[in-house]
């Protein structure tokens, strides 16, 4: 029973914290109680008891009478960290009720709705998944321009299932050579424009609404992500996109895929990845055997592998037509 009231108790509280502003109040210093609680619109008693509880897991600190927040909390759920993940606890919240319907996925192998279909009906959670992605993003860019090579002779990148546009964004902003396009359905993308506009980019970036699995994205591409998309999609799916893909793209040109990969011992983030997929989607994660089968057939001739640190980042493959 601890195994399940416990894991609950500090979900709820931590996205308690992250709708309410707690940890956001607490950015630029301590605060006492009543001034916490005038901040956040709750009572002090209410305040107190969420607060003593953060204490208790790690995610505040105490000190007399001021509460502050504890050095992983203020880098990660706070605008003024490294990255906010916010957003992701916003999404969490929507999540929830949906896993009160994972032992029917279980039993059928799939999920009576997929989360894309939910989104049509609900277009706010594409909006908040969008966001909740973008904070990753956020997260994975570093990565990303670390290890992507882009050439003097890249100058169109595709980027599938770019939603937030943050990617493109990014590579546009560091490579003033680079034109981009982002095809996501029009749920994902509710935001991207404004966004693309604010920076200024409107005329290097542009979006194409549609389902990338019969989206026609044109040919003569010479740089492409594939970032955290393939997991949605079966086996077949992304067999074909790969040799779309491998089609579409120049010669030399470099196709970039970022994914969570399946091993012969998955770990505890894996296997719970692979039972959330189960839930959300009726899909899976895949190995890299996989994946280099894929790229071998549609005519790719360099692959290789990188394991991002830490591993809840997942794996980029990089290959090379």
């Amino acid at each position: 029973m601890l195994d399940i009231y416990m894991p609950m108790m500090k979900s709820a509280a931590i996205i308690s914290a992250g709708r309410l502003g707690l940890f956001e109040a607490l950015a630029n210093g301590p605060l006492e109680l009543s001034l916490l609680a005038e901040k956040i619109h709750s009572s002090p008693q209410g305040t107190a008891t969420l607060a003593d509880f953060l204490v208790a897991v790690g995610y505040l600190e105490k000190q007399g009478e001021f509460f502050t927040n504890a050095a992983s909390t203020q880098r990660w759920f706070t605008s003024v960290g490294q990255v906010d993940y916010t957003p992701g606890l916003l999404w969490t919240q929507e999540a929830w009720s949906m896993m009160g319907t994972l032992s029917d996925a279980v039993r059928s192998g799939a999920p009576e709705q997929t989360l894309w279909d939910t989104m049509v009906e609900k277009p706010h959670l594409g909006q908040l998944f969008a966001s909740y992605m973008g904070a990753f993003a956020l997260d994975l860019g570093p990565d990303l321009l670390k290890h992507v090579p882009v050439a003097p002779r890249h100058l169109r990148l595709l980027d599938l299932g770019g939603s937030h546009g943050l990617h493109s964004i990014r590579f546009c902003q560091r490579y003033s050579h680079l034109s981009a396009v982002i095809v996501d359905l029009p749920s994902a993308l509710m935001e991207t424009g404004s966004t693309i506009e604010k920076l200024q980019l409107s005329d290097r970036i542009r979006m194409s609404p549609g389902n990338l699995l019969d989206h026609d994205w044109g040919r003569g591409l010479d740089l492409v992500f594939y970032l955290s998309v393939a997991h949605n999609h079966t086996a077949e799916e992304n067999r074909l996109v790969i040799q779309r893909i491998g089609e579409s793209l120049n010669p030399g040109g470099l196709l970039v895929i970022h994914e969570y990969l399946a091993e012969t011992q998955l770990s505890q983030f894996h296997a719970a990845f692979r039972l959330t997929l189960l839930l959300e989607t009726g899909t899976q994660i895949y190995r890299h055997e996989d994946y280099s089968n894929w790229l071998t057939t549609a005519g790719f001739t360099s692959v290789s592998r990188i394991d991002l640190d830490p591993r809840e980042k997942g794996s980029l493959i990089l290959a090379r037509r």
